[in-house]
Formats: C-alpha cells, structure tokens, sequence
C-alpha cells in the first residue's frame, strides 16, 4: 500500500473536525473537575454543595438548638468558621440518649457521620471543638428547625446522596 499525503491530510482534518465538535457539545476531551466545597446556612435551613462557583444541590437539615455561634460545651449551638470533613464514618448502628426519658435511640445519627476539623484555627470563636458532624436523624421531622445539640443533621436519604459527592478532605463552611 503507497503512502498517499492527500489522504493522510483528509484524515487529519477530519478528525480534528470531530474533535472541536465533540468539545463543543462537551462530549469529548474530559476537564479536570473543580473541587467540591460544603457552605452550610444556619438561618435557611440549609446545605449548599457547590462545584467552583456553581450551586449544584442543596438540602434542608437541622441545626443546633441554640442560634448564634457555639461559645461552649453542651450550650447547644452549631460552630461557624471554615471546616473541612475530617472523617467519614459509618453510623448505622450507633446509638445516642437525647435524655427524653425515651433511652438511647439507634439510628439517631443516621447512616453516615461526616466528621468535621473543628479546630481553633479554624472556628470563627477561636476555641476547639470535638465531635461537631454532618449526619443523619432518626427523627425527620426535626430537620428544617432548631432540633441538634450543634451538629448539622440531615434527612437520610439526603444524607446518600452527599455521601456520593463529597469526601474526607472537602471543605465545608458553616456561618449563620
């Protein structure tokens, strides 16, 4: 078979042809995601996922019982500052006594425990804070109100679906 130069250019140029046209429909020549940061709004009720600069989902969820920022242990308020999750646990089975008179409730944390870098380098208040997360309730209709002892809660189905999108590392703000 001979080498035919007019042949080869045909080629060429076709397939450059495909490839600007796949790029322009956004089929061809994947680009590097942007990563994934978390903004939680206390006042809204809500989870904000966003890719860069795009809002791509957000959920309802609950917040500490207390409004404001969280000054100290057990005052029932949810932190502010720039967090990122520390850990992703599984919480099927965990257990939790809200003091109610109803005895440890398993499945109050939901499936997932998004453990949060509560550092105080990292909180708006300067103090450190420990097992402060992003989880699931056994209680639905607590989300939407004022329902944690300042964890951020979310339904569990809501809670399947973050789970798929962030991972230890994400960013995650929270702020009034």
């Amino acid at each position: 078979m001979k080498f035919k130069p007019d042949k080869a250019i045909e080629i060429i140029e076709f397939v450059l042809l495909c490839a600007a046209t796949f790029a322009c429909v956004g089929v061809a020549q994947p680009e590097k995601a942007l990563p994934v940061h978390v903004v939680v709004d206390k006042g809204d009720f809500s989870l904000n996922v966003y890719r860069g600069d795009s809002l791509i989902h957000t959920f309802p969820i609950a917040v500490g019982k207390a409004s404001g920022d969280k000054q100290e242990v057990n005052d029932n308020r949810t932190p502010e500052g720039d967090f990122s999750i520390s850990q992703i646990q599984d919480s099927h089975g965990w257990s939790f006594d809200f003091r109610d008179g109803k005895g440890p409730i398993r499945g109050a944390y939901g499936p997932w425990f998004f453990r949060l870098d509560t550092s105080a380098k990292r909180t708006r208040s300067g103090k450190a804070w420990t097992g402060i997360a992003i989880h699931g309730t056994h209680d639905p209709s607590s989300v939407g109100t004022n329902a944690s002892e300042g964890c951020v809660r979310m339904n569990n189905g809501d809670l399947q679906a973050l789970k798929r999108i962030v991972r230890v590392g994400t960013a995650v703000t929270i702020r009034e």
